[in-house]
């Protein structure tokens, strides 16, 4: 993919920045999955990725969310001085930044425990309190930002003769959207679950090959 790019901004920094979009989602999945497997009474069918930010070791996710927020802000800072001005550009710069800005609420205000977790936690949806309201709220206005995000690099792709690109875009964007619908409406059931981590991992990765792609042409 060759995406036109803007010739005007220092070519050191918007490699710095891209190079933030490219490590943002594998230390983030890194992280998160490390917690997964290896903390008490997790259960990855069971439990969202949000719910390690509690118990004892709940800042280990805290801090995930905030470091990888801020790389994706970076991130977003260099896809909008790399991407040509036009239709989308601003639009997507600001979207994948209002990703990031969500996660950042997201660290602010955690997650309910429930359903077992953390351990110790009673069986069930658990008491819903204003910090996991709150969490829902600006989490679900992160996620469908990063989707319509997709969705606007599509169009650019498209226009710019890369189909491949503009499909690939556009079918992550999809999938992170209904993975997220599918979470949200509490069903509970195993492959809701199952299906949101596979929108996380596939966002991320759209978001990191992106950021390479535009890395190298800047290069």
């Amino acid at each position: 993919m060759t995406l036109q790019l803007a010739h005007t901004r220092p070519i050191s920094t918007q490699r710095l920045l891209l190079g933030c979009g490219v490590v943002a989602g594998p230390f983030y999945v890194t992280v998160a999955l490390a917690q997964a497997l290896t903390r008490e009474g997790f259960d990855l069918t069971r439990h969202p990725w949000s719910f390690l930010a509690n118990g004892e070791l709940g800042w280990i996710q805290t801090v995930n969310f905030v470091v990888t927020a801020l790389a994706t802000i970076a991130a977003a800072a260099g896809l909008r001085r790399a991407l040509t001005p036009g239709r989308g550009a601003r639009w997507a710069s600001a979207l994948v930044g209002a990703f990031g800005a969500g996660m950042i609420g997201a660290a602010v205000f955690p997650a309910d425990p429930a359903m077992g977790f953390p351990a110790g936690t009673p069986e069930g949806p658990g008491v819903v309190t204003l910090s996991g309201t709150l969490h829902m709220a600006v989490g679900g206005v992160g996620f469908l930002c990063m989707a319509a995000a997709c969705y606007v690099i599509a169009s650019r792709q498209a226009r710019q003769g890369h189909g491949g690109w503009a499909l690939y875009s556009r079918v992550t964007g999809t999938l992170f959207l209904g993975s997220f619908v599918g979470i949200a409406s509490g069903a509970g059931a195993a492959w809701t679950n199952l299906m949101f981590v596979a929108g996380i991992v596939a966002v991320w990765t759209w978001l990191s090959l992106v950021s390479l792609s535009l890395s190298r042409d800047v290069a």
